[in-house]
């Protein structure tokens, strides 16, 4: 049997401009690789690191390479040999989840043996001034849970300003390795006071060794330093949560392992996402199962999204239909 593979740069227009501390988007490149035997065609997305250089395009070049392997129906543990973690192997390894899936009449849910369940997710609050990430948090009071992105420099008034917008939400705080252990120091008492739960990577990538034997006040959570396995033993005793996003861990099949051997190894989970529509998200839903916190709303940032879209209400999201993915 042959396998026919097709791609497509999708660009998705955001709602409005999305910062963090070291970029700003107004849309989401997005590659949609469809893997075809004839009969039934498995679909996934990817947006790729894009702190690691990807892109849409990078990606497309990536899976090209490999189409004659795809051609001749290479499963998805070979694909972890012969592609590294990356968008391009999400979109490919995600792909090849939803092909097995309708080739055997089986969900994803019975091939893993997992109970699917709706989960809650944040609503991500993007880095602008304390007045517009105020009239943010209360356009989306009804999120039992807010994410909140800050940079260099004081997070007080912007946190204190978030929490007007919304007095009663949980509040995750994202860094994206803006900080040092000093500012941790100064703000960490402040941010415990004003309702933060956890801080995700407040220290770059090269230097957060730093935090080893460090007695944090609020929990920490790794996400440019987590990609896979392989990086598990070397945060042990850095952090106490690891994001996991199939774009880092290069698709759903490496995102499982990771998931079983982080929670066995004692971390609680956050699942991520690098924006797109609901096809890239339907894969991190599986993911967040087991999750403490579930970042999953890229479609909310959007003006638009794919069919047969994921239902979200109010932060609940619901178990996907099949006609989406898997």
């Amino acid at each position: 049997m042959r396998y026919d593979t097709a791609l497509e740069v999708k660009s998705w227009p955001l709602r409005k401009p999305f910062k963090i501390s070291r970029e700003e988007h107004t849309h989401a490149d997005t590659l949609i690789c469809r893997i075809w035997d004839g009969t039934h065609a498995g679909m996934g997305e990817a947006a790729g690191v894009t702190y690691k250089g990807e892109s849409a395009a990078s990606i497309a070049a990536q899976i090209e390479a490999v189409v004659p392997q795809i051609a001749s129906g290479i499963g998805r543990d070979e694909l972890q040999r012969i592609m590294s973690p990356g968008g391009a192997r999400n979109a490919v390894d995600c792909a090849l989840w939803d092909l097995e899936a309708k080739q055997s009449g089986q969900t994803v849910w019975r091939m893993l043996d997992w109970q699917p369940h709706a989960v809650t997710t944040v609503y991500t609050v993007g880095l602008a001034s304390p007045e517009q990430m105020e009239q943010d948090a209360a356009e989306h009071r009804d999120f039992p849970i807010l994410k909140v992105k800050v940079g260099i420099g004081d997070p007080i008034e912007q946190i204190t300003a978030i929490r007007r917008g919304t007095p009663e939400a949980a509040i995750v705080l994202d860094a994206n390795q803006a900080w040092t252990v000093d500012d941790l120091d100064t703000y960490s008492a402040r941010l415990k006071a004003l309702g933060v739960e956890m801080i995700e990577q407040p220290l770059a990538t090269d230097n957060d060794e730093a935090l080893r034997g460090y007695e944090s006040l609020l929990p920490l959570c790794a996400d440019e330093s987590c990609d896979s396995r392989a990086d598990l033993d070397r945060l042990d005793g850095l952090y106490q949560l690891i994001n996991i996003k199939l774009d880092k861990t290069g698709g759903l099949t490496e995102a499982v392992a990771l998931t079983e051997q982080a929670l066995a190894m004692g971390f609680d989970l956050m699942v991520g996402n690098m924006l797109g529509s609901s096809l890239a998200m339907a894969p991190a839903f599986v993911i967040a199962q087991h999750c403490k916190y579930v970042d999953i709303d890229g479609p909310l940032l959007q003006a638009e999204d794919c069919d047969h879209p994921l239902v979200y209400d109010h932060g609940r999201v619901e178990p996907f239909n099949r006609k989406l993915w898997g």
